[in-house]
């Protein structure tokens, strides 16, 4: 038998083009698989929140992407499903892929900015979920909760995955590598009138394999490294291509917050 020959090494263009090509549309991250990993937090957020799903009557989810993580939940969710549920997108490529994912399931997805208020009334869920909101609007998650009811929700925490933003964007300052902190996100929390009842946080190894994986993280994930182009970072990705091939997976850590917030119950009417 012949031996076998060696596969070629892809080429930098190749890897490039590739990751520049894959659509970006919602939170669906199989492509990834044997390109990069992440390790996932220890609580399980999609399959927590399936618990929650089964105990609740109302349901928003905020920023639900595809609408994956909301489809996942529903899928595991018992004894039955909220009677109502609601998720709200602001990118529209993401929400006609969450409204035909969602639809089936009776969940109404809404159209929504990520920076605009909530368009639902005072008081109109017991509970308000997200995974990786850009931001936790805290006045308004309040407001549209009911007393009693909770905020279940995965953040992206501090300088996550900031091995690859500094790769790019050079060192960054304090405040922008601590601005979504524990205490910072529980102090905001706290101040809209919610009660933490509980709040983790874990860091987590990545790895990216190749050059690909980068481009099209970054493409997909595009606040970690705003007006992200090939073309603009062409030297920055040569650059990380060749330290890949010499020296293995380049390794990354993303951070992670498990959010548990209940908005008190209404005071009782004092005596007369």
């Amino acid at each position: 038998m012949a031996p076998e020959h060696p596969k070629p090494h892809r080429t930098f263009e190749d890897l490039v083009a590739e990751g520049a090509s894959v659509p970006t549309e919602g939170w669906d991250f199989s492509w990834f698989e044997g390109r990069a990993t992440e390790a996932r937090p220890s609580w399980g957020y999609a399959t927590s929140m399936a618990g929650r799903l089964g105990r609740a009557s109302a349901v928003l989810d905020i920023q639900t992407g595809g609408g994956e993580v909301l489809d996942f939940a529903l899928a595991r969710t018992t004894p039955s499903p909220p009677r109502l549920a609601v998720a709200t997108e602001g990118w529209p490529p993401n929400v006609a892929k969450a409204t035909a994912l969602l639809r089936p399931r009776g969940v109404a997805v809404v159209a929504a900015p990520e920076d605009a208020p909530l368009p639902f009334a005072d008081a109109a869920f017991d509970l308000v979920v997200s995974r990786h909101p850009v931001r936790p609007h805290w006045d308004e998650i309040a407001r549209v909760l009911q007393p009693g009811g909770t905020y279940f929700a995965q953040h992206v925490g501090p300088a996550s995955v900031f091995e690859l933003v500094e790769h790019f964007l050079g060192p960054q300052p304090d405040d922008v590598r601590g601005g979504r902190g524990p205490d910072r996100e529980r102090a905001g929390a706290e101040a809209a009138g919610l009660d933490v009842v509980d709040l983790r946080a874990e860091r987590l190894r990545m790895e990216f394999h190749d050059i690909a994986a980068v481009v099209h993280f970054l493409r997909k994930v595009v606040w970690m490294v705003p007006g992200f182009t090939v073309e603009a970072y062409e030297p920055q990705l040569r650059a990380l291509h060749e330290r890949i091939r010499a020296e293995g997976p380049f390794v990354a850590h993303s951070t992670r917050h498990l959010f548990d917030a209940r908005k008190p119950d209404s005071p009782s009417p004092r005596d007369p």
